[in-house]
């Protein structure tokens, strides 16, 4: 039991007044879960859309479940427990009245954690700014390969809940978490952990960078075998240092430089172990070679080595490390090749919604007409600018925000070749498609890292990404769509 956290079992449950603040992907499994349990359950969501009626009529045929649109302040009365989607943020008028009734707040993944069974599959857990999706769906195909039952669940659209309640019998998991989650977490305690990075991002939500960086930490608490933190980023040591962890748990780094103790890393283009060897002082394991990784840009070649180094705290073989980075593949929108057009090599990194991400995209290439530009949300752009700035052949910039980093190029990249496309509307990808293909040279890469969000054109960065590809693939067919 978490100190200040009362204790709940599954028998706890029945008869108990939960409120479950938000619908979708996270909340609609948690209303069902809780239902299914013997709680009475009441959803507040505050749009009152199509979608959310949907959702609302599903749940509510259950029996048992109220559905409350247009209105996700107000506390329902006889509230016993709160069980929150991760979106909403911790200053929400819904929660200050849930600490003012002394009514306890809980996320979904706090919950899944406390309705585990007794046998349940312990979990290796990834968060980090940039790069957890690709880690968790690296570490499923290592897992995989050692014949383990295991499944990439949680942040990355598995609902956590329908994993623990399912019938499915697994091994381990790999879990991927985001500082929301792990914000409503307290109790979780991982068998592994791994911060790939840290940068500033949704700050907005957390208050400040140090609330952020906290929240991430605590995929330490009461880790068993490894924390594992990135050797390239000091702050998630830091994170390790600071965390309550079990007897015996290790802080294993993972670096793209020649490995230490206690470290993986890259050796003449071979993954390498020094952590979970017999003598990790004089030994070193091989585990795959670069080229195994796809694709083998820098921060891909880091995020493989975060899951191999979860896997090995967990036991597994190396030749199963090489063979399930081998057998990956991964989403579309990250780092992905497109086409090649008349020499030139066009790229889709769409899901680098922030600077961070975009830096390490704009590190993968020599020669770069770089497509950029979105919801900034709140980002500045100036170290982006000066850490790539060599690298550009031109910009071509789009979206609401596009003028931050125009201003950026100005102060630090003067002489570089800038496209500012005045339109937000969706034909805004083709223009920007044939601008960059009229700035590149043959050898050159087209990249799309746009370094922020896509909501002012896109509904999400699939659609972006999307959008890029077409318009991709129209250059290189010839076809011209019509101005829009």
């Amino acid at each position: 039991m978490t100190p200040g956290v009362p204790d709940l079992t599954v028998s706890d449950l029945a008869g108990r007044h939960v409120t479950v603040a938000g619908l979708g992907v996270s909340g609609v499994p948690a209303a069902r879960a809780l239902r299914g349990l013997g709680a009475s359950v009441t959803v507040v969501n505050g749009s009152d859309g199509e979608k959310q009626r949907a959702e609302a009529a599903e749940l509510e045929a259950l029996g048992g479940v109220t559905v409350r649109l247009g209105d996700g302040d107000t506390l329902p009365e006889g509230t016993e427990l709160v069980v929150t989607t991760p979106g909403w943020k911790p200053d929400s008028p819904l929660f200050r009245a849930a600490a003012e009734a002394g009514v306890p707040v809980w996320g979904d993944v706090e919950l899944a954690w406390r309705l585990r069974s007794a046998d349940a599959p312990p979990w290796l857990a990834v968060t980090g700014t940039n790069g957890k999706t690709t880690t968790v769906r690296m570490l499923a195909a290592i897992l995989e390969a050692a014949g383990l039952r295991t499944a990439a669940v949680g942040n990355i659209g598995v609902s956590l809940l329908d994993v623990v309640l399912g019938d499915e019998p697994y091994d381990v998991l790999a879990v991927e978490l985001s500082s929301y989650q792990l914000h409503w977490a307290p109790s979780l305690r991982a068998h592994s952990g791994a911060v790939l990075n840290l940068a500033p991002d949704h700050l907005d939500w957390h208050g400040s960078m140090a609330a952020y960086a906290a929240d991430k930490g605590r995929i330490y608490e009461g880790n068993q075998v490894a924390c594992v933190y990135n050797v390239a980023d000091p702050a998630t040591e830091d994170l390790v240092r600071a965390a309550d962890v079990e007897e015996g748990c290790r802080a294993i780094g993972f670096t793209l430089g020649t490995p230490g103790p206690s470290q993986l890393g890259v050796v003449e283009n071979i993954l390498v172990d020094r952590a979970f060897v017999a003598d990790r002082h004089k030994q070193a394991q091989e585990l795959a070679e670069v080229s195994d990784v796809n694709p083998p840009a820098p921060h891909n070649i880091a995020n493989a080595l975060a899951a191999a180094a979860l896997a090995r705290a967990f036991g597994v073989p190396p030749a199963a490390v090489r063979d399930g980075l081998r057998a990956f593949r991964p989403d579309p929108h990250r780092v992905e090749h497109v086409a090649d057009v008349a020499g030139v090599a066009y790229v889709d990194d769409s899901k680098a919604t922030n600077t961070h991400a975009a830096q390490a995209s704009l590190d993968s290439f020599e020669h770069i007409v770089w497509i950029a530009g979105g919801l900034a949300k709140g980002a500045t752009f100036d170290e982006l600018v000066v850490a790539s700035a060599k690298r550009l052949r031109g910009v071509v910039l789009i979206g609401a925000d596009r003028g931050l980093i125009r201003e950026a190029l100005a102060r630090h990249a003067a002489d570089v070749p800038v496209v500012d496309l005045d339109r937000t509307d969706t034909g805004a990808m083709a223009a920007a498609v044939r601008e960059a293909a009229r700035l590149a040279r043959p050898g050159d890469t087209v990249l799309l890292a746009p370094a922020c969000a896509s909501m002012d054109m896109f509904v999400n960065y699939n659609k972006r990404g999307d959008a890029f590809a077409a318009a991709v693939h129209d250059l290189a067919s010839g076809r011209v769509p019509d101005e829009q």
